[in-house]
């Protein structure tokens, strides 16, 4: 009998059929999955029936067809704009900073905020090559510039910076304080109850509340 490493249907590293070990391959290359986890992910899937395992596959396909970014915000939405900017009873005059969609989505779950969210979509690194020119910082101070881009054709009168408190985080804190320092906007920032080095996305809704209602006023 042929060994299995001559089989051209099996992976000769792992063993696995080929296809197999391609979904292991891809599940693998997600953030925080490693191997171990790729392979139970991937046994779980063959192991589905058809109909359970292509509702996955259809999910990740619609995904990809409809979300985009929000025409005003850059969250993720399903339609033109996502559900805060298109929202009347939010107030858009106040708009909040954060770097990513799951930041905004950390600050929602405190139910405390009530105006609009900017999502930078990253923060300023220098050592991986990211500028102001790779986030949508243009975007946020023609929000400001110009009533007429922000939601509802609101003028902004505050500015709230929910960055995350790391180095890379205050080096853009500081940069957007700078571009702001000129235009009439209130500037502040939430209270350091949250603790250096950490992230918005993995904080208690109540540290986050207390961070938001305690924000201070950038010099």
């Amino acid at each position: 009998m042929a060994s299995s490493s001559k089989n051209p249907r099996l992976n000769p590293g792992s063993g696995l059929p080929g296809p197999v070990e391609r979904l292991v391959s891809e599940f693998a290359r997600l953030p925080g999955i490693g191997r171990r986890t790729a392979e139970r992910l991937a046994f779980h899937i063959v192991k589905s029936s058809t109909p359970e395992a292509m509702k996955l596959a259809e999910a990740v396909g619609e995904v990809k067809r409809s979300v985009k970014h929000c025409a005003v915000c850059f969250s993720f939405t399903d339609d033109r704009l996502c559900s805060v900017c298109a929202d009347p009873r939010r107030d858009a005059s106040t708009i909040m900073v954060v770097e990513q969609p799951k930041d905004l989505i950390a600050m929602e779950f405190t139910g405390m905020f009530r105006g609009v969210y900017h999502v930078l979509m990253g923060r300023l690194s220098p050592l991986e090559g990211i500028g102001p020119g790779d986030l949508t910082v243009a975007a946020l101070l023609r929000r400001i510039d110009d009533p007429k881009t922000n939601a509802r054709e609101t003028p902004v009168s505050e500015v709230i910076l929910a960055l995350n408190p790391t180095l890379e985080g205050d080096g853009t804190g500081l940069y957007l304080a700078s571009e702001l320092k000129d235009r009439r906007v209130k500037l502040t920032r939430l209270a350091r109850g949250l603790a250096a080095g950490s992230r918005l996305e993995l904080a208690h809704k109540a540290v986050l509340a207390d961070a938001l209602e305690g924000r201070q006023e950038m010099p």
